[in-house]
């Protein structure tokens, strides 16, 4: 069998998570199950249920879980990145996205719903597209020409299709320093790094793109730039959806993308605030470690996000699949899921005083070694 491909995993070893991969599935249910809840009780409350469940319930129950430090050995990664069981939890995730949006296009055309259960709709379906960005994210990295392409049909539901483009080879390549519209600073609050890190992607995608396309003389503006042709599955998707339903639809269609890309800002925010890479003795840029991205292991987060949280290791490994990430004890560590920092991240006070103190202990108390705001590094010195 070794002739064939990797070897078989030792009979001792078993995955104690691979069936809780399939929870993930349950986000892109949400709108379905908004609905079936408002329908059967009458109460408007449940348009909103996945904001209620993802941010008022799910960081308790990520809390009781606890932690999940276990890493599979090393002589199983090769054959556990080759299970294709794995790529289908996250393949299974696009049709259950693009099926809910459908059905709250529906929704919104229809009669019966007040304005407010519209919004909430918007908002449980945009979060469904921000988290297949994630999906999304996990696809992208990858050489397959399908899952590539995957991503992009990923993306297009929050027409954020450049983040293929920015995301691989600007954001892995500048992460943790200034000139990474991804990289929150410490004394940067989330309203103020929203807006910097959505023009700044978007403009990076776009120098990246023309630059490749440079090399071969070809001109942006060609079918073949990357960031277009992405964003083209957009208005098509929209122009679709549109014709379908009427134009009515287009507030909460426009709506729901907004949520979705800013859920995925919100992450960005969290995975590398105030962290930054030092220069060498010879003026360049140390390479990216573990010391410069936030992880957390939280079991319950860790199983609905692909184990995103387990950052470090997708920075030193950004084409190993999500099963096979691994925890590690040098990066330093978030106190909780990301759901409950995503709502502090909202609360810029109480974010600061949950990681302010972290960052600067993680530097020893020196803040010139931190990734730090302009005008706010006279704040944090003692």
């Amino acid at each position: 069998m070794a002739l064939n491909g990797p070897a078989p995993p030792p009979a001792t070893w078993r995955d104690g998570k691979k069936y809780l991969w399939l929870l993930g599935l349950f986000v892109p249910a949400f709108p379905f199950l908004a609905w079936a809840l408002a329908e059967a009780t009458g109460q408007g409350v449940f348009w909103w249920s996945e904001l209620l469940l993802l941010y008022a319930t799910f960081p308790w129950i990520d809390h009781a879980l606890g932690k999940d430090p276990g890493n599979p050995p090393d002589a199983v990664l090769a054959w556990l990145e080759q299970q294709r069981y794995y790529r289908w939890c996250t393949y299974l995730y696009l049709p259950l996205q693009y099926a809910g949006l459908v059905m709250a296009c529906y929704l919104w055309s229809r009669g019966g719903l007040s304005t407010v259960d519209k919004l909430g709709l918007a908002f449980t379906t945009g979060f469904v597209g921000g988290n297949g960005i994630n999906a999304a994210h996990e696809l992208g990295h990858k050489k397959d020409a399908l899952e590539r392409w995957l991503s992009k049909v990923a993306l297009a539901q929050t027409a954020y299709g450049h983040f293929f483009i920015e995301h691989n080879r600007g954001h892995h390549v500048r992460v943790a320093t200034p000139r990474d519209p991804a990289s929150a600073r410490l004394g940067e609050t989330y309203w103020r790094f929203w807006p910097r890190t959505v023009l700044g992607s978007l403009r990076s995608a776009w120098g990246l793109e023309a630059r490749r396309l440079a090399r071969t003389g070809r001109r942006p503006w060609t079918a073949r730039n990357d960031v277009l042709n992405a964003w083209a599955m957009t208005l098509v998707l929209y122009g679709v959806l549109v014709t379908l339903f009427g134009p009515g639809i287009l507030p909460y269609l426009l709506l729901q993308a907004v949520v979705g890309f800013s859920l995925l800002e919100t992450i960005n925010y969290i995975e590398h605030y105030g962290l930054l890479r030092q220069r060498t003795a010879g003026g360049r840029l140390e390479r990216c470690a573990p010391r410069h991205s936030w992880n957390c292991n939280n079991l319950a987060s860790n199983v609905l996000l692909y184990h995103l949280q387990r950052h470090s290791d997708h920075h030193a490994n950004p084409t190993r699949r999500y099963q096979a990430l691994r925890h590690v004890d040098e990066a330093p560590e978030l106190p909780a899921g990301y759901p409950t920092m995503t709502l502090l991240a909202w609360i810029p006070p109480l974010w600061r005083r949950v990681m302010d103190g972290r960052v600067l202990a993680h530097y020893g108390g020196d803040v010139d070694l931190a990734n730090v705001q302009a005008g706010h590094r006279g704040r944090y010195r003692s």
